[in-house]
């Protein structure tokens, strides 16, 4: 979909259903089909204020290109004199982040399910030699039917085969070792960031946690990983998450392999819905 095809006239604004550093994203309806939509509103001043009109370049043209059920979907875009507009999927239920600390931790057919979704979307994504280097609680929402769908691609990259990036971006909780490092890295930052999924979604906290960020690096390349005795976490759950955490790259499991994981397969819901 071009820009031009689009204008503001053709949806209906409803509700404030998120809040970022550049805008709002407000529920709407586009007019003529009745298709309910997360529409999202950039203002032109915040962005040219922080140099971010190449970031958001880049993520649109990433995010508009994937077609995954467990991606949130780009439809379209466009812009007036001082707002960009993106057209994005609606994911009813919200932010996982709110699930998690409502319930504190999951079940362990819900990981299952959350990791083998993620699992999908990663192969799908590396294939297309994309990498989001941003996964996190906060970046991924779920649908009315509880599928998980991975969203905010402002971090994420293309790839080209054995070039590997330089950057050092995302989260501090969720950096893989090569990162914390500051060296160059690929698709495998994205294999650790769900080992340290994994490990959050059942125990409620992230793996390296501390209350110093240095205390934190200096965990995550140790990978000081500790397994809480409360609640019970099956020995199949901690092997996936120790084959993931690996401060090696090249050893980590590849979404592939964490899909037939005995875990993996024993635990997750096929659909890859939860719905209670």
């Amino acid at each position: 979909m071009a820009d031009e095809e689009w204008s503001l006239a053709d949806f209906e604004i409803g509700k404030v259903i998120g809040e970022g550093k550049f805008g709002k994203v407000y529920l709407a309806r586009e007019k003529q089909s009745g298709y309910v939509v997360a529409l999202k509103v950039i203002f032109k001043e915040k962005l040219k204020k922080y140099r971010f009109h190449a970031h958001l370049r880049r993520e649109i043209e990433i995010q508009h290109s994937l077609d995954h059920p467990n991606v949130l979907r780009l439809f379209a875009w466009f812009h007036d004199q001082t707002r960009i507009f993106l057209v994005l999927e609606y994911a009813a239920r919200g932010e996982l982040y709110k699930m998690l600390k409502s319930l504190h931790h999951f079940s362990e057919k819900r990981v299952a399910t959350y990791v083998a979704s993620l699992a999908s979307a990663l192969v799908y994504c590396h294939k297309k030699h994309v990498i989001h280097r941003d996964i996190k609680p906060e970046n991924l929402l779920l649908d009315v039917d509880g599928r998980l769908k991975i969203a905010d691609f402002g971090w994420a990259a293309e790839l080209q085969a054995h070039v590997k990036r330089q950057t050092m971006c995302g989260t501090i909780d969720y950096l893989a070792p090569e990162m914390v490092e500051k060296k160059a890295h690929d698709q495998s930052v994205d294999n650790w960031t769900l080992g340290i999924l994994c490990y959050e979604f059942l125990y409620g906290f992230p793996p390296f946690e501390a209350e110093d960020q240095h205390d934190t690096f200096r965990r995550i390349l140790k990978v000081d990983v500790v397994f809480p005795s409360s609640p019970y976490i099956s020995p199949e759950a901690k092997h996936l998450i120790s084959k993931l955490l690996v401060k090696d790259s090249s050893k980590r499991l590849s979404p592939q392999k964490i899909l037939t994981h005995p875990w993996i397969v024993e635990n997750a819901d096929p659909s890859g819905c939860c719905k209670q």
